[in-house]
């Protein structure tokens, strides 16, 4: 039996990225002493009062269709923060509400481009890019980002992959897997490219809330972007919300238009008690997140200096998210050999930096989603196993 193209343009090398991650959960489930810093999915608990707003409407009855585009008192609540955080006047009618921010990516790309098309990202980046994107049947135009400049952002790179054919861009920032954040003079420069080329500009901002160095810069507010401009976010990661599975796309009305008519077709719709516990996570005082944010940083500190004392490992510290990248080229081993030896003799599970692209080869991507002590216990263990390799 034959499958259509899709199927193969789906499919993505990244896709096996995950294989690392899925033994270390094995072998947790049967027992062993592993610490998992290969996905970044927050250890916190969903603050009580979201999961209370959810069981009570569950309880109201609140199980019924909701409107596909998001019900409007969630819409409403994501226009008034969009506009506040950008500074950008936006109507509920610019919003539309998904299945969590992947959900929110696909339905931008189908919006916004047609086959033969060429989007341009900087990588390395997520691993399920290149999948979403290449379902479009659109080109991808990968920009590399320089290990030796910490993976941030050049804009002339990006302005010399811009041809005829290039019809938007993709950042994230803060980025997934580097941590790197976009400054504010590299946001302008690129509004300068959008509107000399006429591109879209996508933006992936799941971690905009978890900045540890400065602040996040919405490039919406920027002259002449908010018709140009596509904002993908969600509560996954700011929220500790991940199985949830609640985002949003916010764009021009037209835009948000035909999202609206995919997510018919594609979702009719997030459940109406997860919209509801939604507003309560955006409307309500939850002290839960300022320290969830906080410890977080910690664990980020605490990495950094542990890794700056460990021989033949560096790190790019992150200016925020929830992952850094480790740099083992100095250990003389790829890093495939590296996060096998380390899972299977130490017991700490990473991601080989390759899955999200060449620039990222040499070296492995660590999350800190784990508490402080296994973060310790963690950091011993990378410490034991590069010494292992620079004995040898």
């Amino acid at each position: 039996m034959k499958y259509s193209d899709v199927t193969r343009r789906i499919a993505g090398e990244g896709s096996s990225a995950w294989d690392i991650h899925f033994r270390a959960q094995e072998r947790v489930a049967a027992g062993e002493d592993v610490v998992i810093l290969s996905v970044g999915d927050p250890d916190f608990a969903t603050p009580a009062p979201i999961v209370e707003t959810a069981c009570a409407e569950l309880r109201a009855g609140a199980t019924h269709y909701a409107d596909h585009r998001g019900e409007p008192e969630l819409q409403q609540v994501l226009a008034a923060r969009h506009s506040a955080r950008v500074g950008v006047a936006t109507e509920p009618e610019q919003v539309v509400v998904v299945a969590g921010a992947q959900c929110g990516l696909y339905v931008a790309a189908q919006c916004l481009l047609n086959p033969g098309d060429e989007i341009i990202v900087p990588e390395p980046m997520y691993v399920t890019y290149e999948a979403f994107l290449q379902a479009t049947g659109a080109r991808v135009v990968n920009v590399p980002l320089q290990p030796e400049q910490h993976f941030n952002l050049d804009p002339a790179a990006i302005a010399a992959k811009v041809t005829d054919r290039t019809r938007a861009i993709l950042i994230n920032s803060p980025h997934n897997p580097t941590g790197a954040a976009v400054d504010a003079d590299t946001w302008r420069v690129l509004a300068e490219l959008c509107q000399q080329h006429d591109l879209w500009l996508i933006t992936d901002e799941v971690y905009a809330d978890l900045m540890f160095e400065g602040e996040h810069f919405h490039p919406a507010q920027l002259p002449g972007m908010r018709e140009r401009t596509v904002t993908v976010s969600s509560l996954s990661k700011s929220h500790a919300m991940t199985g949830w599975r609640l985002g949003w796309v916010i764009g021009p009305r037209e835009f948000a238009r035909h999202a609206g008519n995919l997510t018919l077709c594609m979702l009719y719709g997030s459940p109406a008690f997860v919209q509801r516990a939604a507003v309560t996570a955006l409307t309500s005082e939850l002290p839960e997140l300022e320290a969830m944010h906080q410890v977080y940083r910690r664990r980020r500190d605490l990495m950094v200096a542990r890794v700056a004392s460990m021989p033949g490992i560096r790190c790019h510290t992150p200016a925020g998210g929830m992952f850094m990248m480790l740099d083992i080229r100095a250990l003389g081993v790829s890093a495939e050999t590296f996060a096998a030896r380390l899972l299977d003799e130490f017991g700490v599970s990473v991601l080989v930096g390759e899955a999200f692209g060449p620039s990222a080869r040499g070296h492995v991507r660590a999350s800190f989603c784990v508490s402080e002590e296994e973060l310790e216990k963690a950091c011993t263990r990378l410490e034991a196993c590069a010494r292992a390799f620079l004995a040898e």
